[in-house]
């Protein structure tokens, strides 16, 4: 009965984590900030190599970023979108614009309104006003199955933040900013940004955070061997 209870708690908080675009002005305790990433590093990896950093910036340090991160992106200065191929495949590309089409609904936003829809993606790099910025990287000389490793620990990550009630929005647009974010925070030789995560108490009145999105279910990319 007690594992029983154990799994609904999990299923209950995997179900309702969401990426959290909107936050409330509170802080967070930093002793819990490391709490949190004490647990994130109890996820698994090849060899137990644990290949993540993760570079915590608040108050005066996470505004200086931020600053030169909007500098570089009203100057055009960002590297190309790489994350993705182009063209995406079918299948992700209609869940891509799919949930485009309803975080921008969320927010009001109409497809050809070119001015509020930059507004918006310079609300990315002010962390969306979490009161915590964490950037995470990796050793560029590892490969895909290190990255993999780095996967698991965020997403250990976004569990554990969303068991205490906080919210938390992992965002890739920062690994188009390397060169800025490495300079600010001056990274070391070999450290590539993997992503930015922005985590503080989310705003139950916004929107923006309460838009429902749709999960493939099993049937379409599971296939069961017997």
């Amino acid at each position: 009965m007690e594992q029983r209870g154990e799994a609904e708690v999990f299923e209950r908080i995997a179900r309702t984590r969401r990426s959290t675009r909107a936050f409330v002005e509170r802080p967070l305790p930093l002793d819990e900030v490391r709490e949190l990433l004490a647990l994130a590093a109890t996820a698994p990896s090849n060899s137990n190599t644990q290949p993540w950093q993760v570079h915590v910036v608040t108050g005066a340090a996470k505004e200086a970023l931020s600053e030169r991160l909007l500098a570089a992106f009203d100057a055009g200065v960002l590297g190309p979108p790489d994350h993705f191929p182009e063209p995406l495949p079918e299948a992700p590309a209609a869940r891509q614009q799919d949930f485009a089409a309803r975080y921008y609904a969320s927010l009001r936003i109409e497809r050809g309104d070119t001015a509020a829809r930059t507004r918006q993606s310079r609300r990315n790099l002010v962390f969306f006003g979490a009161p915590v910025g964490l950037v995470l990287t990796i050793d560029e000389r590892l490969r895909s199955h290190s990255w993999l490793d780095a996967g698991l620990f965020l997403q250990t990550l976004l569990l554990g933040a969303a068991a205490r009630g906080w919210a938390a929005c992992p965002q890739v647009t920062f690994a188009r900013f390397h060169e800025v974010i490495a300079r600010q925070l001056r990274f070391c030789p070999h450290e590539r940004t993997v992503c930015g995560v922005s985590l503080g108490w989310p705003d139950p009145q916004a929107p923006v955070n309460r838009f429902e999105l749709g999960r493939t279910p099993p049937a379409d990319f599971a296939r069961f061997h017997a």
